[in-house]
Formats: C-alpha cells, sequence, structure tokens
C-alpha cells in the first residue's frame, strides 16, 4: 500500500501561493488605479485584472485537479507570473 497526495491539502497549499503570488500584484494595481483618479485615466483594465488576481483562488479548475501535476498545471501565469513549480 502506497501513500498518496492529500489532493484537498495540495490545493489549499495551490490556494495560499496565489494569494501570496497576488498580494503584491495587488499592490501594484492600487497604485496604478489611484494614479489613474488622479489623471483621469480610465480605470476599467486596471478593476479587471484586481478581479482576475481576486478570482484566482477560486478557479474551479483547481478543484476539478485529481493530481498533482494537473494541480500545478492550474497556475495562470497571464496574471500570476512565473509558477513556483518550475
Amino acid at each position: 500500500m502506497g501513500f498518496g497526495i492529500d489532493m484537498a491539502k495540495a490545493r489549499e497549499i495551490h490556494k495560499d501561493k496565489i494569494r501570496d503570488a497576488r498580494s503584491p500584484k495587488l499592490v501594484e494595481l492600487d497604485i496604478e488605479f489611484q494614479k489613474a483618479l488622479e489623471t483621469g485615466t480610465s480605470t476599467t483594465d486596471i478593476v479587471a485584472k484586481k478581479q482576475a488576481l481576486r478570482d484566482a483562488p477560486a478557479d474551479s479548475a483547481i478543484e476539478s485537479a485529481t493530481d498533482e501535476a494537473g494541480l500545478k498545471s492550474q497556475w495562470n501565469t497571464s496574471i500570476l507570473g512565473d509558477s513556483p513549480y518550475s
């Protein structure tokens, strides 16, 4: 009998990594948002980026991952940057 990976625990760790990666990005976007408000520039793109970062831990693909490799592949580099798994 072998030992498997506790996928529930792995999902929570993965979500924590996402939260850690998004924190500095949200701070940067908050600054961009404030600058846009001060200059009268559109904030639409900034708001969409912030929402994508907020939604990242709730991605349904994380819950549907059945193994470690599948879970690691759910790192969205377009919004989170480089994967911590590489």
